[in-house]
């Protein structure tokens, strides 16, 4: 089709000399060999054109030159500003309480920027350079602008911090970015933000609200793009350009792990020297004794495991909600409840069923000889009704990491003078995209369906990713001793548990001495919170810790009494 509309047009290309022209979606011609864009734009015809009632009254000599584009000054802390409020907004339209934005998470932006001293500071840090030409206003006149604009409205999250529409020029990237970026920041970096510690600000805001989302939910939400992150920085106004630096600061290659939010949401606390937490107690959503309920649906466990859950708490002493609750005496580090949980109900499948290779599936053997009705639980079946549902959900995850699109329709280039090279790559990526459409007949930038808490929905029907096992009885693993259930299997082990041990061996050292049953149950969870093996066994091996310390000291205090 463009041959039709290029075949009157025989100049010759003024970067490459090639004549080979095409028509760009705008209308505008290109040339195929370097993707070099000409003023030239394709002529349309307009149907209810009528020669013979219209005549030609003035023609326009104005300059053909492009008007370079116009934006004004502006601070790394109001770009931030804004993704943060975007984030905000799509957590509150998934269900979260637009208290946890209004409430808490502006309090805690307003907080930080006055103690990384960016706003509402009589001495606020300036910016050490201005990123660009035309601009005729000093740091000092930036930074005043900054806590001026950010004391004019209470709600910081809905306004501008710093500039105003005054300062319109033809400016190129932000004041502050080289300053962000320079040796004697390095520092101070704990006080800068990031676009990681959006996601940590967020996390805090959350657990301060006491909203029933996790770190791995919150995760999960960002990488399946109902949050924005990878693209955030499209959220900006367009006057505020990105340019430069800038690009080093908004641009997102990956997503950040558990841990590494986890630790930065830590370092942030201690930073704005939080007061205590509102208290998590067992009524609360994050508190395990809720938590794990939830954690045993996804992972299609007999609802009678939450009861042992819950009493391997008590004997751990790990149900008081001021282990739950931070502050900075009693509770010195943030809480992680999903992986918390998620070990609790590993070391509970550990007390019942050993996971050792051999006992689990004795256990399961003896129940299915005993179950005439079919009604108790069999490991045997669980783990291959999982195991299948499991391996279909690694590969759609598979998929989806592949036609992943990291690439933002709003330009971002760290140097002007690689804009051509931005757009000629940009467009490539585009038709090799739409190949990649036609040839697999699914688009590549289909969004999921709604989000979800769960990973897995079990039940009946054909969306079902298998029968439910909710309702079985734990019958077959259990043995009434003086009228009390008790677990059947009287045996448990364990890795070394020494605190030296356990911080000097690595997952990877001791995972070919692991039994397999218990390492596919820790990949299990894994999968369902998003972690890595290791992250999740080293909380395996703190719970147990708890639970042998905790059995010593009743021993103990056993001995004194009968002496």
């Amino acid at each position: 089709m463009d041959e039709e509309h290029t075949a009157g047009y025989k100049e010759p290309c003024a970067v490459c000399a090639a004549v080979d022209w095409g028509i760009s979606d705008e209308g505008r011609f290109y040339c195929r060999s370097c993707h070099n864009v000409i003023e030239r734009t394709k002529e349309v015809v307009d149907p209810n054109f009528n020669p013979g009632n219209s005549r030609v009254t003035a023609m326009g000599r104005g300059s053909r030159t492009k008007r370079p584009e116009r934006g004004r000054q502006w601070v790394l802390c109001e770009g931030f500003q804004f993704i943060l409020r975007s984030q905000a907004d799509a957590l509150v339209r998934l269900g979260v309480s637009p208290r946890f934005k209004d409430e808490v998470l502006c309090e805690l932006w307003r907080s930080f920027l006055q103690k990384s001293r960016q706003a509402y500071a009589s001495n606020p840090v300036r910016p050490t350079s201005v990123g660009g030409p035309g601009s005729d206003v000093d740091s000092d006149g930036a930074a005043e602008s900054t806590a001026n604009s950010s004391e004019t409205d209470g709600d910081s999250c809905n306004q501008s911090i710093a500039g105003s529409s005054s300062n319109w020029s033809e400016f190129s990237g932000s004041l502050d970015a080289v300053s962000y970026l320079s040796g004697s920041m390095r520092t101070s970096r704990q006080s800068l933000l990031s676009m990681k510690r959006t996601l940590a600000l967020i996390h805090v805001a959350l657990v301060w609200s006491r909203e029933p989302l996790t770190l791995s939910d919150l995760l999960r939400l960002v990488n399946d793009g109902h949050v924005p992150y990878v693209n955030a920085h499209q959220e900006l106004p367009d006057e505020m350009k990105l340019r430069g630096k800038d690009a080093l600061l908004f641009r997102v290659q990956s997503i950040p792990s558990h841990r590494v939010v986890h630790r930065d949401a830590q370092a942030l606390i201690l930073l704005l020297q939080l007061p205590v937490f509102p208290p998590i107690s067992r009524q609360s959503l994050l508190h395990p004794s809720l938590l794990s309920l939830r954690y045993l649906m996804d992972a299609n466990l007999p609802d009678e495991l939450h009861p042992w859950v819950c009493r391997l708490m008590e004997r751990a002493g790990m149900a008081d909600q001021t282990l739950y609750t931070f502050h900075l005496e009693g509770c010195p580090s943030l809480p992680r409840y999903d992986v918390q949980t998620a070990a609790l109900i590993i070391v509970t499948m550990k007390l019942l069923f050993g996971l050792d290779d051999r006992t689990e599936w004795e256990l399961s053997h003896q129940a299915c000889d005993q179950d005439a009705t079919g009604t108790m639980f069999s490991l045997r079946r669980w783990f291959r009704v999982v195991q299948a549902a499991l391996t279909r959900a690694q590969q759609r995850r598979n998929q989806e990491v592949a036609g992943k699109q990291w690439a933002a329709q709003k330009l971002l280039h760290p140097d002007s003078q690689k804009t051509s090279v931005v757009l000629k790559t940009k467009r490539v990526t585009e038709q090799v995209q739409v190949c990649f459409e036609k040839l697999s007949g699914r688009p590549v930038s289909a969004r999921r369906g709604d989000p979800s808490s769960f990973r897995f929905f079990w039940g009946d029907g054909d969306s079902a990713d298998g029968p439910s096992l909710h309702q079985k009885k734990l019958d077959g693993v259990l043995t009434l001793k003086d009228g009390v259930p008790t677990p059947s299997n009287s045996t448990y082990w364990h890795p070394a548990l020494s605190a030296s041990q356990m911080c000097s061996r690595l997952y990877s050292d001791v995972e070919a001495t692991l039994p397999r049953t218990f390492v596919w149950l820790l990949q299990l969870f894994c999968f369902l919170l998003d972690v890595r093996p290791a992250y999740l066994f080293q909380e395996v091996l703190k719970v147990e810790t708890r639970v042998v310390n905790g059995n010593s000291r009743k021993r103990s205090r056993k001995t004194k009494t009968k002496t």
